[in-house]
């Protein structure tokens, strides 16, 4: 889950401590271009205090009117944001993206069982792929608005969507979502809404096998970004909780010994900067057995070759699949000295490799900036 999702539960948190309400607003459809796509979320309280972001700033004004209207009215309000047109101007905002930004606000009904502030919960409990869907209606306004109403992981369903041939539907489809890796918007076959299913992934998780200085950047970039941070190293004087407070974790120990303690999955990035040849290596060895999705290895290529060689040699059988995770020297070619750029070419890297992207500069792509949500015609 990203950052701005836990934020945006803390934020809800601290309201609901000192008595305010609030609405969740969601970016639930784009069409054309926009600085945030589907799945932004930002919380607007009573008092006009605003958590997450769901344009560049340019609608966020308007958009605390509207939700201040929604929590007053205690209804959900579907806003659409046209800059398609020159009349954007009468909505006070300035979009100058040059598409159509459709906007769910929803108050917090602490009454409803599965509001969306407790299918938000539901999604950051463990590290499992989630689905959320949420439903309104593009063809009618002005009718109720759903909202977020559905939750799926492999292990629970919490749906707040009384008709049982609809929840059946959302269902089905939030099972291709979870099976695809991709959200997708669908056109509901038994009425006139449209259900944004959205695909949740836990944050990344990064391990860092190394606890000298220039780990120290590192880890305050993936703090900023809101992934889990690991620290690990066999000196117990290095590694520590003082030097290292943003780590949500700190190993010290063996390689074997380390590795007994962790939770690797598809999500997990190891960066392995000990500048110890024999501690990297045994690590190294342990590393290509696990599902992790990115394993970096600081230092020149040929201290890679050389560590690949010696695996080898000791009748271990490296794949083709496993040496393609392995990302030796670690970094994208930023022109990176100084530890804080090598720390930003390598978290550069990371969340490249993490989203299927190669690096390269965005004037030179063909392709759309991002993903667009795939339609399903029913």
């Amino acid at each position: 889950m990203t950052k701005e999702i836990n934020d945006i539960l803390a934020a809800f948190k601290e309201a609901q401590l000192h008595g305010r309400r609030t609405a969740l607003a969601t970016v639930v459809h784009v069409e054309g271009s926009s600085y945030r796509r589907p799945g932004a979320r930002m919380l607007v309280e009573d008092n006009g205090r605003i958590t997450g972001a769901i344009s560049g700033g340019c609608l966020e004004g308007d958009a605390l009117r509207k939700a201040l209207l929604a929590i007053n009215q205690e209804q959900n309000k579907l806003v659409t944001y046209n800059t398609l047109h020159e009349d954007e101007i009468e909505f006070g905002v300035q979009l100058g993206c040059n598409g159509i930004v459709h906007i769910l606000f929803e108050p917090i009904d602490l009454q409803q069982k599965n509001n969306p502030i407790v299918l938000l919960e539901a999604c950051c409990r463990n590290r499992k792929d989630a689905v959320m869907v949420t439903l309104f209606s593009l063809q009618r306004p002005n009718d109720p608005q759903p909202g977020t109403c559905f939750f799926f992981n492999e292990e629970n369903i919490y749906s707040n969507i009384p008709e049982k041939y609809l929840e059946a539907e959302i269902k089905e489809a939030a099972a291709t979502v979870l099976a695809g890796n991709n959200s997708l918007l669908m056109q509901c076959k038994s009425n006139a809404l449209t259900a944004f299913v959205e695909l949740l992934q836990p944050p990344v998780s990064l391990h860092i096998v190394g606890a000298g200085n220039d780990a120290l950047p590192l880890v305050e970039m993936a703090a900023v970004l809101g992934w889990q941070i690991i620290v690990i190293d066999g000196r117990a004087t290095h590694a520590t909780s003082q030097r290292f407070p943003k780590a949500n974790k700190i190993i010290v120990g063996k390689p074997v010994e380390a590795i007994q303690q962790l939770l690797v999955d598809e999500r997990t990035a190891f960066v392995l900067m000990t500048h110890n040849y024999n501690y990297d290596i045994e690590m190294m060895q342990l590393l290509l057995q696990t599902p992790c999705r990115y394993i970096g290895a600081l230092g020149p290529k040929k201290r890679m070759e050389r560590m690949f060689n010696a695996l080898q040699e000791q009748d271990l059988y490296i794949s083709s699949e496993q040496k393609e995770k392995v990302y030796g020297p670690t970094g994208l070619d930023i022109g990176a000295e100084t530890a804080e750029e090598i720390a930003l070419s390598v978290m550069a890297e990371i969340k490249a490799a993490m989203s299927d992207r190669k690096g390269g500069l965005l004037r030179n792509r063909m392709e759309d900036i991002h993903v667009r949500t795939a339609p399903v015609a029913q």
